[in-house]
């Protein structure tokens, strides 16, 4: 019987080690059926924003053309625009138009120094490193694939932007926030969390039991239930992120 519960429990939880990942290293989402019909179905296009062609931002355009104000999905610093795939595909699916935006900046005054694999050393250390279910196993997994795609300079870029001083003024936004947060371990600190939590204290709040780090892969269906909840508020004004003609489903 015991042979058998750590037969059952091996099947849920895993330990990952991050730091020995290879550059051949494939995720089980990236070779799943889901990712591959996204990739197959919803093209990435490439924006140059400068003029000599050396910045490009590589996004994902889906939905309904006509709506202008759609959902803008940014990745974090390990990740890449695809990283939204399970929110793409079924958000379109019911009338919403997603982009999904990989930027590139070279405003990298301290990180450009350091090799890119440092740089990954310094974001893969924020995994954690313990037994986890496969969900979030996976979710980590595709991620750490990510990682290995960019360059020095999109590292170093990411970097850069994640740890300058910045502020917004929650005064100016004069939109519906919801704050999605998870209960588990991730790599944003209760300080943090709470400082978010002050800022928005009209914000609602989308709590999930479990998520990790990347809870938009790890629990895309509670995800995208509470993205929808949220812009139910916009349907029928010029903010709706879907096409007026076309009907949400429920």
């Amino acid at each position: 019987c015991l042979l058998d519960d750590l037969s059952d429990l091996c099947d849920k939880v895993f330990f990952q080690d991050y730091h020995t990942v290879s550059m051949d290293f494939e995720s089980d989402l990236s070779q799943s059926t889901e990712y591959k019909s996204f990739r197959s179905t919803v093209p990435l296009k490439q924006v140059v924003v400068d003029n000599d062609g050396l910045k490009v931002w590589k996004l994902y355009d889906a939905g309904p053309r006509g709506v202008r104000c759609p959902l803008i999905c940014l990745p974090p610093v390990s990740g890449t625009a695809d990283c939204f795939y399970k929110q793409i595909l079924p958000l379109t699916a019911r009338g919403y138009r997603i982009i999904s935006i990989f930027n590139y900046t070279d405003s990298a005054p301290v990180f450009w120094m350091l090799p890119a694999t440092l740089l990954k050393k310094m974001i893969i250390g924020r995994f954690p490193r313990k037994l986890m279910d496969s969900q979030i196993a996976d979710s980590i997994d595709f991620m750490v694939e990510r990682l290995e795609s960019l360059n020095q300079s999109e590292l170093a870029s990411r970097l850069t932007l994640n740890c300058s001083p910045a502020y917004i003024q929650p005064q100016k936004v004069q939109v519906e926030v919801t704050i999605l947060d998870v209960f588990d371990e991730s790599a944003l600190s209760q300080t943090v969390k709470e400082e978010v939590y002050k800022c928005y204290p009209s914000a609602r709040l989308a709590h999930l039991k479990t998520g990790g780090n990347f809870p938009f892969l790890a629990r895309a269906d509670e995800v995208n239930i509470y993205i929808q909840v949220h812009l139910r508020a916009y349907e029928g004004t010029d903010k709706s992120a879907t096409d007026s003609g076309t009907p949400v489903e429920r």
